[in-house]
């Protein structure tokens, strides 16, 4: 299946949420501080809301979101 990350095709597994997907792309980073530093998941269980990302959208939780075809993921707000 196909996601676009950025405006850029990534080609995921099937099952997979947004963060599990963007860590198996080999960049886990899924946004950046308010410092500018890369930030990454810590919890995977929607606790530390460390993956906020716009998916179609919208602001979610990307440990919280599996991943449909098609769908839009921006790392910025």
């Amino acid at each position: 299946m196909i996601i676009y990350l950025d405006r850029q095709a990534l080609t995921v597994g099937d099952g997979l949420s947004v963060a599990a997907a963007i860590a198996a792309s080999g960049d886990p980073r899924t946004r950046t501080s308010c410092t500018g530093q890369p930030r990454a998941p810590f919890c995977g269980m929607g606790i530390c809301q460390e993956c906020r990302m716009t998916i179609d959208g919208r602001r979610q939780l990307a440990c919280q979101t599996l991943c449909r075809e098609g769908m839009h993921v921006e790392r910025t707000p």
